[in-house]
Formats: C-alpha cells, sequence, structure tokens
C-alpha cells in the first residue's frame, strides 16, 4: 500500500475515499485512532492508503478534483 493522502480534516479523508469508491479504487484509512485520542482538536493527520497498483490513477482523481494531498 502506499500513501495517497494526509489530512488532519475528516470531511476531506471522507470526500476522498467516496471519490475513491466511485472509481472502483480500494482506500485504506490509517491513524483514524490516534485522531479519536487526541480527542478531535486536529493535532494528528490521518493517512489514506491505497493499493501500490491503483496509486497512479488514485491521484490522478485527487488532482482532477482539486483535493489537496498533504505531502
Amino acid at each position: 500500500m502506499k500513501e495517497l493522502l494526509r489530512s488532519t480534516d475528516p470531511t476531506i479523508i471522507a470526500f476522498a475515499s467516496a471519490l475513491l469508491q466511485g472509481e472502483d479504487i480500494d482506500c485504506f484509512q490509517m491513524d483514524v485512532n490516534m485522531s479519536i485520542l487526541e480527542g478531535g482538536i486536529g493535532i494528528f493527520p490521518r493517512r489514506l492508503m491505497v493499493r501500490s497498483d491503483d496509486h497512479d490513477m488514485a491521484l490522478r482523481v485527487m488532482r482532477d478534483n482539486e483535493i489537496p494531498l498533504g505531502l
């Protein structure tokens, strides 16, 4: 798996996940538990991971929809 996106904004992660699912690209959110432990103040970013084979297509989807990658 490769990191596609990193953000402290859960709405960006949710929107990006929905876009990827619409393109039949599997994704996985990492660091969700860390962001819950911090109390929701947005210090720890969440990461969105995709399979290595899907990474290039996922990058195109993010760029086409002007989603900041935060890397």
